[in-house]
């Protein structure tokens, strides 16, 4: 083979990979986007109020997933800061006071928890309930805290 054929052959070569590449990288930028499933959009809480973030120090997002037995409960509380719920099974009746009334949340429900309001919940179905709770946060802000029945 003459220098010319090598250097022809060659350039085939490198031309055919870089077609190869070409044709490669349209392949991937065709597959389809992830499916995306929005469990929830909103700017209110279940109480209707503004969402609003805690300001004067570092963010803080703790993610938990709290589970109650049939017939368990919270006690009375208040979350200072936005916490989103989604229900992953069971269901829990939430007693947000009279100014509010009670609320029911079952496997697959999303909520926007009241924020500084006192509230209680209670495992209403008959196994476990487990939500989902992700609380946006402040370093020097408490995520819940326990208080008094609301009179």
């Amino acid at each position: 083979m003459t220098s010319l054929s090598r250097i022809a052959g060659g350039s085939t070569a490198i031309a055919a990979f870089g077609v190869i590449c070409f044709l490669g990288g349209l392949s991937v930028a065709r597959e389809p986007a992830p499916a995306v499933a929005v469990l929830m959009s909103t700017g209110k809480t279940v109480i209707g109020q503004p969402i609003d973030y805690p300001t004067g120090s570092p963010a803080k997002v703790t993610a938990a997933v709290i589970t109650m037995q049939p017939g368990q409960s919270t006690g009375w509380h208040r979350h200072d800061v936005p916490l989103f719920g989604y229900m992953l099974e069971g269901e829990i009746t939430v007693d947000y006071g009279p100014k509010h009334g009670k609320k029911v949340y079952a496997k697959g429900d999303t909520l926007m928890e009241a924020i500084g309001e006192p509230h209680y919940g209670a495992a209403t179905s008959s196994g476990p309930a487990s939500i989902l709770a992700v609380f946006v946060g402040a370093d020097d802000v408490k995520n819940t805290e326990n208080v008094a029945a609301p009179h």
